[in-house]
Order: structure tokens, then C-alpha cells, then sequence
């Protein structure tokens, strides 16, 4: 079946994507739906939830100019156990006693800002030109580079529903694109048990609305691009420093 390639509706789709089904999957009903072109801004592992920004029509060939905006994620991390993939589909590689009251806090403390951490084994970086997860489901040995990132706050969420201390900790995370929060919790001693990611750039997850489909001129407004900087951008030119979160 040929992928429809229609150039209508033109915009921004904003979809809240729930835990189990890939972000291709996600794309794929869109496309299916509207019977439009239809790309992303940035995907979410499967177990993650939370907004996706999808382009429609000819609104795709405008993705350079969504993507690399900030981040804001919501995340329970299990510091009890590192798993292989950093998340709860890895098998689990080690228990311990988890990172408690002032360890925690300084552990917590050395993630903010300017950081550098390994990209997880199971991700879609290219290692020799395959992708990193498939080597690593093949069982290969890798040595993955490490990424800077920036982290603009990490804050602990505290649950008063929880009456005892059972290893778990929710964070809030605003970070810049392309950080790994499963690469966060490994550095933390742990794995992410759920990730939702709230915010991209000045979109939330709460305007999302698969059947809504946000002018192209207006998502650009709120980004600080004009259509003829966002044409600059699109043809590789260097994007607005208040563009870039």
C-alpha cells in the first residue's frame, strides 16, 4: 500500500502518545487518518508517554525548525536496579541499595547543567553505521560515545501518597533535545520505570489534539520564527538564539 503523500491539511499536530506503541506507530495512524505527508519533531521510546509534535502536509518540509527544542519530561526512576535498555523492557543487570538523602542530592546536583553521559546501548544512534539497538539485541559489546546535554532543572517530585521508602523517585527534568533521561537514571544508579514527556518547546502535552491541526504560521509565532527565518532555517541556515528552546 503507497504511503499517502497528500499536502493537506498543512500544520502542526500535537498527540499524546500512550505507553505501548511506537512513535512510527503513532505517525502511521496520523497519515492514515488525514491522508497527508506526515513526519515528527522527535519520538519517544515505546514504554514512554507524552506529546509528540507531528507535521502535516507541507508544513514536513519545515521539520528543522521544530526539532532541537527543549524538553520537559516527568520520570519514576527505580534506584534499586540498573536494567539493560535503562527502562523497564531490559533485563535487569544488578540490585542495590539505592542513593539516599544527601548522596542523592548530590548525585542530583552533578546532573544539572552541562553534562556528559553515555547514549544508552538501545538507541538509535548509528555505531559503524548500524543502529546501536540492533547491535545491542544482537548481543554486541559496545562502547557508546558520550553526548552533552544540557540540564536547565531536575527536580525531585514528592509523592505524599507514599508512606515508606521503596527505592522509587519521580523527578522533573527540563533539558535541552537529544538528552537521554534513561541515560540520567543510569548515571543515578537506577532505570526508568515510566517517562512522559510534558512539554516540547513552548507546546503541552495538554493542547494535545489528534484532530486539531495548528497553522503553520502560528506554531511558528510561538517558537519566535517568522515564516522567512523559518525558510532560512529549512535551507540550513543558523536558527534565532530565542528560537532555540
Amino acid at each position: 500500500m503507497a504511503i499517502p503523500k497528500g499536502l493537506d491539511p498543512t500544520g502542526i499536530i500535537l498527540v499524546d502518545k500512550p505507553a505501548g506503541p511506537s512513535s512510527f506507530a503513532v505517525v502511521a495512524d496520523v497519515r492514515r487518518r488525514t491522508q497527508a505527508k506526515t513526519g515528527h519533531a522527535g519520538t519517544l521510546d515505546p514504554f514512554a508517554t507524552g506529546l509528540l509534535v507531528l507535521l502535516s502536509g507541507r508544513a514536513t518540509k519545515l521539520a528543522s525548525c521544530f526539532v532541537g527544542l527543549d524538553k520537559r519530561y516527568l520520570t519514576e526512576i527505580d534506584l534499586t536496579a540498573r536494567t539493560t535498555t535503562g527502562d523497564p523492557e531490559g533485563e535487569v543487570l544488578d540490585r542495590h541499595a539505592p542513593l539516599t538523602g544527601a548522596a542523592l542530592e548530590d548525585a542530583l546536583a552533578a546532573l544539572r547543567g552541562e553534562i556528559e553521559l553515555p547514549i544508552p546501548a538501545a538507541s538509535a544512534v548509528k555505531i559503524g553505521g548500524e543502529r546501536a539497538y540492533r547491535l545491542h539485541r544482537r548481543g554486541v559489546d559496545l562502547e557508546m560515545p558520550l553526548r552533552r546535554s544540557r540540564v536547565d532543572s531536575l527536580d525531585l517530585v514528592i509523592s505524599r501518597e507514599r508512606e515508606q521508602w521503596d527505592g522509587l523517585v519521580a523527578l522533573d527534568l527540563r533539558v535541552s533535545s537529544g538528552t537521554y533521561v534513561r541515560a540520567i537514571a543510569e548515571a543515578l544508579g537506577g532505570h526508568c520505570v515510566s517517562l512522559r514527556r510534558t512539554e516540547v518547546g513552548p507546546f503541552r502535552v495538554e493542547e494535545a489534539d489528534p484532530e486539531n491541526v495548528l497553522p503553520v504560521d502560528d506554531a511558528l509565532a510561538r517558537i519566535g520564527l517568522t515564516p522567512a527565518e523559518a525558510e532560512l532555517v529549512r535551507r540550513g541556515g543558523p536558527r534565532p538564539v530565542e528560537a532555540r528552546r
